[in-house]
């Protein structure tokens, strides 16, 4: 089995409110990120897909169909979106980074032919991200 990784840049805004909260709680849990006009951050997504390399063509994965599948069901999705505001995956869920690595995998499991799914890696911030391996 190999490891094979490939990366992909978005835009988007959020912010961390908990409406079961005052509004000195959210202040006092999130800081700034509480602003409800949120902020913004140039994510990094990288897709780690496992798999056999292919004696013929030497590849884990076409990498084409994979960077279409990431662009198709990620980036074309949350790019250049508030997150808090227009995306379904996050109308009941903070999208926070964690959270953000959870719905690419949901979103991503199941449709990477010929390999599987190993690992998401969300970056905020080049000092924080956050890995999903799925259900251990």
């Amino acid at each position: 089995m190999i490891l094979l990784t490939r990366k992909a840049d978005f835009s988007a805004a959020h912010f961390y409110w908990i409406d079961e909260w005052s509004e000195e709680e959210n202040v006092r849990a999130f800081g700034l990120c509480a602003n409800r006009n949120g902020h913004g951050h140039n994510y990094t997504l990288e897709v780690t897909v496992a798999g056999e390399v292919d004696p013929i063509s030497g590849f884990v994965v076409d990498l084409k169909a994979l960077k279409e599948i990431m662009e198709r069901e990620v980036v074309g999705v949350y790019d250049h979106r508030h997150l808090n505001h227009e995306i379904a995956d996050f109308k009941t869920t903070l999208p926070t980074t964690e959270n953000i690595a959870i719905a690419v995998w949901k979103r991503l499991e199941g449709k990477i032919p010929g390999a599987k799914l190993h690992r998401v890696r969300v970056y905020e911030m080049p000092d924080l991200f956050a890995d999903y391996m799925g259900e251990l």
